[in-house]
């Protein structure tokens, strides 16, 4: 009896492995594809050839400017947000429990957006001086949150319910700069705003690629404690989880990479909202969702980039589409936790 459920368990995590295994690739083979694809299309189709040439750093006539210096940025801005945007929504749901607690919905990209806002609106800053202050406005806004959240005790609906009353108020003091901003700088708020990839440059990405490339590694060296953090914090502690640490670590790195994605593209709405349980529900339990999340994010974003390009007659920005795929399913999220009483 006792070898039989041995040999369940051990059948049980295989299948587990091997349908981890076969999703990841599918999310990584779908995200090649959408690289390839964009680095493609445009008002100029080069073919694979071409394009692999460039890449390699020969001069092809109009495809090196449009592939090199267009599309190859924007292809990575891409990928890099998406990745970003879809790892630190996955660690918020994951650490707090509850899929409404993603960086979009409890504030923390309307800190680093209104602190950008701020810096493109009144100070007309560098493109550097917006990523710094996007980046302290979202630590700002996590510290403020979970400080009013705390209490005799730590609540997540708490902290949901503070995190949606941070966003509303920042969303107003976002609509007063653009009221009160220069003729000439509101639309280049407005566009960034808005969650963009146009206008990508290898030399603004720079920051972003390498928070991401830093601090990824740190969140998967925690993914264990992530894992633990799940069943909850008395669980996790008798498990010898240091809660404290390990939640103040996977926020820093989570709202770090979060903010120079948001820096780099603006807010591009709901794809942390929904990389992580897209990822979750075809991965399935067992193992960490973390580079599925990731990857599920970039395919969000490319593909919406490119159906907001090419889908219509007028060009839309990624933003705009994402929030098309983004508001329908908040809603019904709103309806289901309402009605089990989770908040």
């Amino acid at each position: 009896m006792m070898n039989e459920n041995l040999n369940y368990i051990i059948l049980g995590r295989a299948k587990r492995r091997r349908r981890f295994i076969l999703m990841t690739s599918l999310f990584a083979s779908i995200a090649f594809a959408l690289c390839c694809t964009m680095l493609m299309l445009g008002n100029t189709i080069y073919p694979v050839q071409d394009v692999v040439r460039v890449l390699l750093g020969e001069d092809v006539k109009g495809a090196t400017f449009a592939v090199g210096t267009i599309r190859f940025p924007r292809m990575i801005a891409g990928v890099f947000s998406g990745f970003a945007f879809g790892v630190g929504g996955y660690i918020f749901q994951t650490m707090l429990r509850n899929p409404l607690a993603n960086p979009n919905v409890i504030g923390i990209t309307a800190g680093s957006s209104a602190s950008a806002v701020f810096c493109i609106i009144v100070l007309q800053a560098s493109n550097m001086v917006v990523s710094i202050a996007s980046v302290v406005g979202g630590l700002a806004t996590v510290f403020v949150i979970f400080l009013l959240s705390k209490g005799s005790s730590f609540s997540i609906g708490r902290l949901i319910l503070i995190g949606i009353g941070i966003q509303a108020m920042l969303n107003a003091v976002i609509s007063y700069f653009l009221l009160i901003g220069r003729q000439q700088d509101v639309p280049t708020a407005m566009r960034w705003l808005s969650g963009s990839l146009n206008g990508a440059k290898m030399e603004n990405l720079y920051p972003l690629i390498i928070t991401v490339l830093i601090f990824t590694p740190i969140i998967m060296a925690l993914r264990k404690q992530l894992d633990m953090l799940e069943l909850g914090e008395q669980a996790a502690t008798s498990l010898g989880v240091d809660t404290d640490k390990t939640r103040i670590a996977l926020i820093i790195s989570s709202v770090l990479i979060i903010a120079l994605a948001t820096a780099t593209t603006g807010p591009i709405a709901f794809v942390a909202f929904l990389a992580g349980p897209i990822a979750k529900r075809l991965v399935g339990v067992g193992f960490s969702s973390i580079i599925p999340a990731g990857l599920v994010g970039i395919i969000l974003v490319l593909a919406s980039d490119l159906i907001g390009q090419f889908a219509f007659v007028t060009r839309y920005p990624v933003g705009v589409i994402t929030g098309i795929l983004g508001a329908p399913y908040l809603i019904y999220l709103l309806i289901r936790i309402n009605r089990k009483g989770d908040l």
